[in-house]
């Protein structure tokens, strides 16, 4: 009988390089998923990159993609939002934007990309993995990178985390967000009955919550 081979786990990721970003609406949470993707990807020997201001900091490039180590990742999970920033952008939506982003991620030799974020920041991240092949031949075609480093970037490797209050992403019980939103609403809920009690009115609350608002 064949003996099981066993995997160092910290090696696994050795000469890959990874990079994270949030993207669109924060949520509490995601600051968490970053740390952790961040440690996993070092315990595992992979570099690892922080993205700065969502998809805008992958078409502008330069210092919003900085590497990533144990210690920047310190202190980060009792904070909201997201520390490495997040932003709309409407380059990425366009296929010179996804091209420049490309570009910028072939140069760094980032092969694998983790996106935190909601509905379109998700949709993005396929529409960029479809185009890929796409985007790096006209890169060569251009002269913006060589044949042999479009080779070494053959393929991009996506993995996404709903990170959305909305709680309205198919395939998930509970996006990163949902709980803590869920939470306030309960806490303000309960904070404005007293008053409603002692006016004698009716108080209406709207919250947020994509299509139910």
């Amino acid at each position: 009988m064949a003996q099981p081979v066993h995997i160092d786990p910290t090696k696994m990721g050795e000469g890959r390089a990874i990079a994270v970003l949030t993207s669109g609406g924060d949520a509490q949470g995601m600051n968490a998923a970053v740390r952790a993707t961040v440690r996993v990807g070092l315990y595992t020997g992979a570099k690892v990159y922080f993205v700065h201001e969502g998809y805008q900091g992958l078409v502008d490039g330069g210092d919003n993609i900085r590497p990533a180590t144990w210690e920047s990742v310190s202190m980060m999970l009792q904070l909201g939002g997201t520390v490495i920033g997040s932003a709309r952008c409407q380059d990425f939506r366009t296929k010179e934007g996804r091209t420049k982003a490309a570009c910028n991620l072939v140069k760094l030799g980032i092969t694998n990309l983790c996106v935190i974020g909601g509905d379109g920041s998700l949709t993005g991240a396929n529409q960029f993995r479809t185009e890929w092949k796409e985007l790096l031949a006209d890169l060569v075609k251009g002269g913006k990178i060589t044949a042999n480093e479009a080779k070494n970037s053959s393929y991009l490797n996506i993995v996404g985390m709903v990170g959305s209050i909305d709680n309205d992403f198919c395939g998930t019980d509970m996006t990163i967000g949902t709980d803590s939103a869920l939470h306030r609403i309960i806490e303000i809920v309960d904070a404005i009955t007293t008053t409603a009690q002692s006016h004698q009115r009716t108080f209406i609350l709207e919250v947020m919550g994509r299509h139910c608002g």
